[in-house]
């Protein structure tokens, strides 16, 4: 028996997808441990969205070699799918090397004498790989509908780890609900790449959730969405919903029209508000999170401060904001008046502070509701059971009941302090 141990790098996707190999390879007959010292295989499933993620993935591989000698490091994931695009990333600190389609079958790699990469092109995959997980370790199961993306932001070299966009069956997706069901879980997280773009047999993403809606899940949220993507027709769903929670998370990138035009985005700051104010017309408290990037090629100070300006005007629940990272292969990367690492950094620190109060403005508005809270995992070190409400305020609280783990309860947020 061989042992392994995994880790995953970037997005829910790829966390996902990492439990999923995680689960596969222990039924091939691979033993799980945490202990690098006593592993056969370190597998290290990669992000490549920023240099950021190329550098740590270059560190925890070599980590590993140091940890032992002996271990057989295994790159999978965004990273090992642009090895092409990525000519200043040494490949060589890794003795395996798995694409985004191929880490789905690791299991047929691992043992193999000699062997080195299997990275086919991506683009070239036009059917949806799917594979069930069967023991969730999470309380809210994440399930990929979707994968790969067909728009061609200018600063996004995701297009080259995960594809075009192909979707998974109706069929599947309600067969992993219920698997999930069948395990304990009450909630469930769409996710994908771009799961606006999930389509199957003339349905929309608007008639899968009429779908899920059927299904005995007792919660669901979504992964994030252009704005431009829910529509009216999405809204009418959502909001007759007992099972929604109102969580949106918001792909906005920029909000200034000259930096989302260069970014090559498909909609504009107008939109944005309008989509936002028919959101918060339609659902009671929701939760508005976004991404942002800060000193995009040629955003000049005052193309900022129209961010900056238009993020506090539209009142968002939180801001996830990362500095613009140059990626080869990509439109952007060869872009005239590239930013200062200096004034992203400055600019970065300045939304994320914005970011913390409209967090404290949004958890005081809260402060004295009644919520439906789903507990999760009891911390070993602190004691605490974690919980999240529909519209995702996280609270930790104390008790000495060992098994409340999946439980739904009614409770006075003024009791808790929110997070």
């Amino acid at each position: 028996m061989k042992n392994f141990c995994l880790k995953s790098l970037g997005c829910k996707q790829n966390t996902l997808e990492g439990q999923i190999i995680t689960d596969n390879l222990i039924k091939a007959g691979f033993c799980y441990v945490e202990d690098i010292s006593k592993c056969d295989f370190y597998i290290l499933n990669s992000c490549t969205v920023t240099s950021h993620s190329d550098s740590t993935a270059s560190y925890l591989l070599k980590k590993a070699k140091r940890q032992n000698k002996n271990i057989k490091t295994v790159l999978i994931g965004c990273l090992a799918q642009t090895y092409k695009e990525h000519k200043g990333f040494d490949y060589s600190i890794a003795d395996i090397i798995l694409g985004n389609k191929e880490k789905m079958d690791i299991e047929k790699y691992l043992l193999q004498q000699n062997f080195k990469m299997e990275v086919e092109d991506i683009f070239k995959e036009t059917k949806f790989k799917n594979k069930f997980l069967y023991n969730p370790a999470s309380t809210r199961l994440s399930i990929k509908i979707q994968d790969g993306c067909n728009n061609r932001c200018s600063y996004c070299i995701i297009p080259y780890a995960r594809g075009n966009s192909c979707s998974n069956s109706e069929e599947n997706i309600i067969k992993q609900i219920n698997i999930g069901i069948e395990k304990g879980i009450k909630e469930i997280v769409l996710t994908g790449i771009h799961i606006g773009q999930w389509e199957y047999e003339g349905k929309n993403l608007t008639n899968l959730l009429e779908s899920i809606e059927k299904t005995d899940i007792q919660r669901y949220r979504l992964g994030s969405l252009y704005v431009d993507e829910i529509d009216d027709d999405m809204i009418d769903v959502l909001k007759n919903s007992k099972k929604f929670c109102p969580h949106f998370h918001l792909s906005l990138q920029s909000m200034c029209n000259k930096t989302l035009k260069a970014m090559n985005r498909s909609y504009s700051v107008e939109k944005v508000f309008e989509t936002i104010e028919k959101i918060n017309k339609n659902f009671y408290l929701p939760y508005l999170g976004s991404d942002i990037i800060v000193g995009f090629p040629n955003e000049k100070e005052e193309d900022f401060i129209e961010t900056y300006n238009n993020l506090k005007k539209a009142k968002l629940s939180s801001i996830h904001c990362f500095p613009y990272s140059r990626r080869q292969n990509t439109k952007a990367y060869d872009m005239p008046n590239q930013i200062q690492d200096g004034i992203k950094t400055k600019r970065a620190k300045i939304i994320s502070q914005l970011s913390n109060q409209l967090h404290q403005d949004f958890l005081e508005q809260n402060k004295y509701e009644k919520a439906e809270i789903l507990i999760e995992r009891k911390s070993p070190k602190t004691g605490l059971y974690s919980a999240i409400t529909r519209n995702y305020i996280k609270i930790y609280f104390e008790d000495n009941n060992d098994n409340l783990r999946h439980s739904l309860k009614i409770v006075e947020l003024k009791d808790y302090k929110l997070h």
